[in-house]
């Protein structure tokens, strides 16, 4: 499929599971929002993030339920309206996200959450009870509606640093990288989604038209770009990723190895919406909140692997891309207790 804008078919799965009946009444659903019905049978087939938003809301409006059923209580039609009512009239992210949160936590029975604050930290944490973790696609599907109304909200994207669950890790995991962060971490303690405090201090500037507008194309608007792994940038990160930092070739060098000119390198990139330096501080982030979670490896040796001369410029690098120290990052990572 040539169409960027894709969902996995595993998701269209996932979202049938408990909200319509297998046979003629999946068919029939599939059919009515342009899903061929034999792709359920295609490990790897993906289909238009239009029709998966169809069908959200084909399931949502015969269930009356946002929620795919998934919760013992029915998030009933309306629910992502009035969370962005309830939300939009608050001062700045912070109130908005709290408000929305609390809104959440009345409507569903086991997805109780709450916004905390560590210093440059902030995290939403599910309040779960010591029952079995709910499976993966509830949880996304939970991080998809809060994460999507609260950069709607904000006006701008807001970077999530990692999303921690208690559930095992499912059989397809693309997706939910594209969607939330490369930082997924499973079988955890609890289920929390971490990201920079900054962004709670956002305004929201939200109209009533602005808000017609969102609801008018969601939940399409909240679902990212399948991100091609055949793009250039693509490849460029995965190449990265098998070098120790400090052999990773310039523009020049870079260019040469893909047989093109350095001018055709950034041109191409540029037309992904890329950088090549863009793609190298993306891969050291990456790489970085994964070593940071192993308490065995010391900020040195951290910033020796990512090609920085000392731990200092290490800090001062992860600070402008998480608005973290990296200090503060692993101790909110490793403290499992709290």
């Amino acid at each position: 499929m040539s169409e960027k804008d894709t969902i996995s078919i595993q998701l269209v799965r996932e979202a049938l599971l408990q909200s319509c009946a297998p046979g003629a009444a999946t068919e029939e659903v599939l059919n009515k929002v342009g899903i061929d019905p034999a792709l359920l049978d295609t490990a790897d087939a993906r289909v238009p993030a239009t029709a998966y938003a169809r069908l959200w809301r084909l399931l949502a409006r015969r269930g009356d339920d946002e929620f795919f059923g998934m919760d013992q209580r029915k998030l009933k039609s309306g629910s992502l309206e009035f969370l962005c009512r309830c939300s939009m009239v608050q001062s700045n992210l912070a109130a908005g996200l709290t408000s929305g949160l609390s809104f959440l936590s009345l409507m569903l029975e086991r997805m109780s959450a709450q916004l905390v604050r560590q210093q440059s930290l902030a995290e939403i944490v599910l309040l779960e009870d010591d029952e079995d973790p709910r499976r993966a696609f509830t949880y996304f599907t939970y991080w998809m509606i809060v994460h999507g109304v609260a950069c709607w909200l904000a006006g701008r994207r807001i970077p999530i640093l990692a999303i921690e669950l208690r559930c095992p890790a499912p059989d397809f995991c693309d997706d939910y990288r594209v969607m939330f962060s490369e930082n997924l971490r499973f079988d955890r303690p609890r289920t929390r989604m971490i990201f920079s405090a900054d962004c709670l201090d956002l305004p929201i500037k939200r109209s009533a038209e602005e808000l017609k507008r969102f609801l008018a194309h969601a939940p399409a608007n909240i679902l990212v770009k399948y991100r091609d792994p055949e793009s250039l940038a693509s490849r460029i990160k995965h190449d990265l990723r098998q070098l120790p930092a400090e052999h990773w070739p310039e523009t020049e060098a870079l260019a040469q190895q893909l047989c093109m000119s350095a001018s055709t390198l950034r041109r191409r990139l540029a037309e992904e919406g890329q950088t090549y330096q863009g793609l190298k501080d993306s891969v050291r982030k990456e790489l970085a909140i994964v070593w940071l979670a192993e308490p065995a490896i010391s900020f040195a040796e951290i910033a020796t692997r990512l090609g920085f001369a000392d731990a200092s410029s290490f800090y001062k690098a992860f600070r402008k891309w998480s608005g973290s120290n990296p200090g503060h990052y692993r101790s909110l990572i490793l403290n499992e207790a709290s």
